[in-house]
C-alpha cells in the first residue's frame, strides 16, 4: 500500500523536475525564432510575436557552420573509437585476467580521477607539441587511445557481471583471451560500450578547452570553439546567437533520445558486482 502511494508522488516529482530542466531549452528554441527587437524589448516572453525562421539560415551563413560541423564530427568519431577500444581492453584486463599487482594498479588508475585537468594540461601540451600534433585534430583524438579512468572503471564493473562460466566455455573451445574478449565479452557488453561512446561523444562535442589549447587555425575549429568566436562577433544579435546555440544543442538531444534505452540499460547494469 505504501509503495502504491509513493509511486504517483515519485512520478509527480520526476515530471516536475523534467519540466524545470526543460524550460531553459524550450525558451532557447522559441527565442531563436523571435525577431531581434522582441528579445530587446521583452526578453522574458515565451512565444514569438512573429515566427522568424530566417534566423537559422542567417546564423549558418554568418559562420562556416558546415566546416565546424565536419571538424566536430571527425573529432567526436575519432575520440569515440579511441575511448571504446582502449578502455574496453584495459577494463577486460582488470576484470577477467588474473595477474600480480592487478588490484594495486587498478587503484592507481582510479586515483588519477582525482587529478584536475589543469594538472596534466601543460605536460600533455608539451608532449603533443614534441610529437608534432599541435594545431591538428589529432592532438585531441590521440589521448583518447590511451584510456580514461572513469570509462575503464565503468566497463570493468560491467564485465564483472558477465558469468565467468562463459569465458571458461570459450577456453574449452580453444579460444584465446583475445578470442574470448572479442567474441564473447564485447557482444554482451553493447549497453556499457554504448554508454561509454555516448559519454565520450558528448564530451568531445562540448569540449572547449582542448581546441582552445591545441588549435590555432580557424579551418580546424570545432563547433564549441567556433560558437565562441561567433558570440564574439555577433554579441548584439541575440536572436542569431540563440539560433546558433540551438543548432549546437539539438544534435546532442536527438542523439540521447535515439540511444536512451541502451544508455539507461548500460547505466543500470553497471556496478552490480564489485
Amino acid at each position: 500500500m505504501k509503495r502504491d502511494r509513493a509511486t504517483p508522488l515519485a512520478h509527480t516529482v520526476v515530471v516536475a523536475s523534467a519540466i524545470i530542466f526543460a524550460v531553459p531549452i524550450i525558451w532557447m528554441v522559441l527565442s531563436s525564432l523571435k525577431p531581434g527587437t522582441q528579445l530587446t524589448e521583452d526578453p522574458y516572453s515565451l512565444l514569438p510575436v512573429r515566427w522568424q525562421w530566417s534566423n537559422y539560415p542567417d546564423a549558418i551563413s554568418s559562420m562556416p557552420y558546415l566546416r565546424y560541423l565536419r571538424n566536430t564530427l571527425v573529432l567526436c568519431i575519432g575520440s569515440v573509437i579511441g575511448s571504446v577500444l582502449s578502455c574496453s581492453v584495459a577494463a577486460y584486463a582488470f576484470a577477467r585476467i588474473r595477474w600480480r599487482g592487478r588490484n594495486i594498479l587498478f587503484g592507481i588508475v582510479i586515483a588519477t580521477m582525482l587529478l584536475p585537468w589543469h594538472v596534466t594540461m601543460i605536460p600533455r601540451f608539451l608532449l603533443l607539441r614534441e610529437l608534432g600534433l599541435y594545431n591538428t585534430l589529432a592532438a585531441l583524438i590521440v589521448p583518447t587511445f590511451l584510456g580514461d579512468a572513469f570509462f575503464i572503471f565503468l566497463l570493468r564493473q560491467f564485465f564483472l557481471t558477465i558469468p565467468e562460466e562463459l569465458s571458461e566455455a570459450g577456453r574449452l573451445d580453444g579460444l584465446s583471451e583475445w578470442g574470448i574478449f572479442s567474441r564473447i565479452i564485447i557482444p554482451l557488453s553493447k549497453p556499457a560500450l554504448t554508454t561509454v561512446a555516448l559519454f565520450q561523444f558528448i564530451a568531445s562535442w562540448n569540449d572547449f578547452n582542448g581546441p582552445l589549447l591545441y588549435l590555432s587555425d580557424p579551418q580546424k575549429f570545432p563547433l564549441a570553439y567556433g560558437l565562441e568566436q561567433f558570440i564574439s562577433s555577433y554579441a548584439d544579435q541575440t536572436n542569431l546567437l540563440l539560433a546558433a546555440a540551438t543548432l549546437f544543442t539539438l544534435p546532442i538531444v536527438l542523439l540521447f533520445l535515439l540511444a536512451q534505452r541502451t544508455f539507461l540499460e548500460g547505466i543500470a547494469t553497471t556496478g552490480l558486482k564489485g
